[in-house]
């Protein structure tokens, strides 16, 4: 298994999870019960929500809404972030709150 190298960020009720992904590597297909931005600050990847495939590069912005069941490819080395509103302070049960399951 690769280390992403996963770092988290929390001020107020906003949180941001920022991951490195090499190049070849992905973030597993999953989905959130609520809308959430997710930035990519540096690289180009292939993000497939709901089945559709759309290329990024860096620096950019997406909205990823709610119920959507998305993945990120990476295509070069690459740096993303997931910003979330919760009241969830613990890195360590965080994606227990924002993960939403079936």
């Amino acid at each position: 298994m690769i280390d992403l190298n996963i770092q988290h960020y929390f001020s107020g009720r906003e949180y941001a999870k920022r991951m490195h992904l090499p190049a070849g590597h992905y973030a597993e297909t999953h989905k959130h019960a609520h809308d959430h931005l997710s930035i990519l600050a540096v690289g180009e990847v292939l993000v497939t929500i709901d089945g559709i495939e759309t290329r990024y590069v860096g620096p950019d912005c997406i909205t990823i809404k709610a119920g959507q069941e998305h993945r990120i490819d990476a295509l070069t080395d690459s740096v993303w972030f997931c910003v979330h509103a919760t009241n969830e302070t613990d890195p360590e049960h965080v994606d227990e709150v924002l993960i939403k399951k079936d």
